[in-house]
């Protein structure tokens, strides 16, 4: 069976709000363009993108939980679930795709509450920090990491 040449991209709770929430921190780009900058570093490299933004912690699941079907690996901002969920870290861990992590803030630089990542450990590839064009880089590095190019 070959490869599927298809990444999940995973938006978390309220990033359906990127460009209007606190622009001083997550800039004015909305969430179409970070899905155009995923799509377009993907098809660069042969790929294609499904992607899901949900404010609703199952319908994430859900998502991942489909993808064990027809894709390569999973690009994800959790968003504020990456502090708080250990169900999304078990769906990711358990659909066994290779994870990548990505964050629009550097969350390392951020209130206390948010420096811890449930999803780190699975993740194979962390990006934070580099605004949306982050998402270029974590699919870019995820799709290294699925050719065989990169240990992640």
């Amino acid at each position: 069976m070959t490869t599927p040449r298809r990444l999940l991209l995973v938006n978390g709770p309220n990033l359906n709000l990127l460009g209007v929430r606190e622009p001083e921190v997550y800039g004015t780009a909305t969430l179409a363009d970070v899905e155009r900058i995923a799509t377009d570093a993907a098809r660069a490299r042969g790929f294609e993108v499904r992607a899901v933004q949900s404010n609703h912690e199952g319908a994430l699941l859900d998502a991942i939980h489909a993808a064990r079907e027809d894709c390569a690996g999973i690009v994800i901002n959790p968003a504020g679930l990456t502090h708080t969920s250990v169900v999304l870290r078990d769906a990711l861990s358990g659909v066994a795709l290779p994870v990548a992590e990505v964050h629009v803030s550097d969350i390392s630089k951020r209130e206390p509450f948010r420096q811890h990542s449930y999803v780190a450990d699975v993740a194979l590839v962390h990006v934070m920090g580099e605004g949306v064009q982050g998402y270029a880089t974590a699919v870019e590095r995820l799709i290294d990491v699925i050719a065989g190019q990169a240990d992640g």
